[in-house]
C-alpha cells in the first residue's frame, strides 16, 4: 500500500511524502507493533481543505463549475457490535465503513462497480485494505487478489488514492475528509495534473472515519 502511495503521490505537490520506496524498505522501517512497520503508518500533519457545497441553480447563477455533484451520503457510528471481542475489524471502522456505505450507494443509486476514482482513509495500510472489502470494492477476503491483480490502481478496475492517500498525503485530521472530497472534485473535472488524472472518471467516492468512532461515505458524480 505504501509503495502504491508513494507512486500516485509523486506528481502530487501537496503531498509530504513524494519520493518512491520499495517493498523491502516499507519492510525494514522501524516497527511500531508487531508486523507493522514506521512506513505503513500515515503522518500526522497540519493541513488545509475549503469547499463550497451549493445547490445546481446557485453553481449556474454564479458561473460555478458544478463538473462533481454529491449523489449520495451515509454516516454511521460505533455500535455494540464494533467491540466483538472475535472481530477485532470493527474496533477500526470496518461495519462502520459498511453501513454508511450502503447508505451512500442506496442515495445515489449506484454501487461498488460503477466507482472509477475512490480517496479512502489509510491511516494504515492494513486500513486501506480492510476499506476494499468493507466499501465493496472487492468481496469479503480476496483484498489479497484485488492488490495482486493492480486492480486498486491506474490500469485495473479502480484508482485508489490517486493524492497520495494519508500515508503519502499526511493525515491533518479535521481538513482531511474535504481534502479529499477536494481531490475527488478535482479528478471529476479532469482538472489533475497529468500525473495523476484518472481518465475518464466519472463516479467518484470519499471514506473517512475516526476511531471510536464515526465514519462517512460520499458518493460523487
Amino acid at each position: 500500500m505504501t509503495v502504491k502511495a508513494r507512486q500516485h503521490a509523486c506528481s502530487n505537490a501537496n503531498a509530504v511524502f513524494r519520493d518512491p520506496v520499495t517493498v523491502e524498505q516499507v519492510l525494514a522501517s522501524p516497527t511500531l507493533f508487531k508486523s507493522l512497520t514506521r512506513l505503513q503508518a500515515c503522518p500526522p500533519t497540519n493541513g488545509a481543505a475549503a469547499v463550497i457545497v451549493c445547490t445546481s441553480d446557485f453553481a449556474r447563477a454564479h458561473n460555478i463549475d458544478s463538473g462533481a455533484r454529491i449523489l449520495g451520503q451515509g454516516l454511521a457510528t460505533d455500535t455494540a457490535a464494533s467491540f466483538d471481542p472475535d472481530d477485532l475489524s470493527g474496533v477500526v471502522g470496518y461495519g462502520v465503513t459498511e453501513r454508511a456505505a450502503a447508505v451512500a450507494y442506496e442515495q445515489a443509486g449506484l454501487g461498488p462497480g460503477d466507482v472509477d476514482v475512490v480517496e479512502l482513509h489509510d491511516c494504515f495500510t492494513v486500513s486501506e485494505i480492510l476499506g476494499y472489502e468493507a466499501l465493496g470494492l472487492t468481496a469479503p477476503g480476496t483484498s489479497e487478489k484485488f492488490i495482486d491483480a493492480g486492480d486498486n490502481t491506474y490500469g485495473g478496475r479502480v484508482v485508489v488514492n490517486p493524492s497520495g492517500g494519508l500515508l503519502s498525503k499526511g493525515h491533518p485530521i479535521g481538513a482531511t475528509g474535504l481534502a479529499q472530497i477536494t481531490e475527488l472534485t478535482q479528478q471529476l473535472r479532469g482538472a489533475v495534473a497529468d500525473g495523476r488524472q484518472v481518465k475518464g472518471a466519472r463516479i467518484g467516492l470519499q471514506h473517512n472515519i475516526g476511531v471510536g468512532g464515526a465514519g462517512v461515505v460520499t458518493v460523487v458524480g
